[in-house]
């Protein structure tokens, strides 16, 4: 009989020694991420996001459901450089490490027929979409490959999976986060790293959701796709539980999975 000892979990740190980052933790998914994430225990968190109003609410959130977390608000834009290399290493500063990263950042483009999106829109969807997990990763990766430890989830989208008509070069760009955090985690396994990604559909009472509801096109695609899910169109809570459970010790033999958070709208 194969006995498999559990006694060291790959060097996965408990959550309550952890000290995690979350890129556009201050609303939907990213925000209940910080809630559940403090609530399991997590005690040094920081919130990097562009809207500082919006990051005080943030924190005072999570401060409610967990009054012993200390939770920082860091401003900037993970799309710019400057301002993500800027806003990491504060970040550090603050949580002593960084071991936990999760971007859960999004862009401010809807769903459209390919031959109906201007081509100078091209550069901007893919910048919006992938240059942020993709430059947050950059940044944080030889950190924790100097401590041997670390989780990262990066949040894309079901269009990465399905082919799906107005999506066409979003699609391409959620295909290109997930396929990057992948392969980052086969190159990062050997120093104790893990990388996943989730892809989910439609996510109920986020901002993105509510732009998504206001345009025609988009509004009618996933009208369409909530009728599908019926197992109920998933909340941020429902992402931020797999988020926690990918970051904790609990998942320290996963890596390299792309999961789909969807109520059953599909099955890719």
């Amino acid at each position: 009989m194969l006995v498999v000892s559990d006694t060291k979990l790959n060097g996965a740190l408990p959550l309550t020694e952890c000290g995690a980052l979350i890129v556009g933790g201050t609303s939907g998914v990213g925000l209940a991420t910080a809630i559940q994430l403090a609530r399991s225990g997590v005690t040094r968190i920081a919130l990097m996001a562009r809207d500082v109003e919006r990051g005080e609410r943030a924190c005072q959130a999570v401060l409610a459901t967990a009054p012993a977390t200390k939770v920082y608000f860091i401003q900037g834009d993970a799309n710019d450089l400057e301002q993500a290399i800027k806003a990491s290493e504060r970040a550090r500063e603050l949580l002593a490490n960084i071991d936990v990263l999760v971007n859960t950042t999004t862009s401010s483009f809807t769903p459209e027929l390919f031959h109906r999106t201007p081509v100078a829109d091209i550069k901007a969807i893919i910048n919006q979409l992938v240059m942020a997990p993709l430059q947050m990763c950059g940044i944080v990766l030889p950190w924790m490959r100097q401590r041997g430890t670390g989780a990262i989830v990066n949040v894309a989208s079901d269009a990465a999976k399905s082919a799906t008509p107005g999506e066409t070069v979003i699609g391409g760009a959620m295909a290109a986060i997930v396929m990057f955090s992948r392969t980052l985690a086969i190159e990062a396994k050997r120093d104790g790293i893990r990388v996943n990604v989730l892809t989910p559909s439609l996510i109920a009472g986020t901002p993105v959701t509510e732009m998504l509801m206001k345009e025609s096109f988009s509004a009618k695609l996933f009208q369409k796709a909530a009728s599908l899910a019926h197992l109920g169109v998933p909340q941020p809570e429902d992402l931020a539980a797999m988020i926690v459970f990918l970051v904790s010790p609990q998942a320290a033999r996963i890596t390299g999975q792309a999961i789909s958070v969807n109520g059953g709208i599909s099955a890719a």
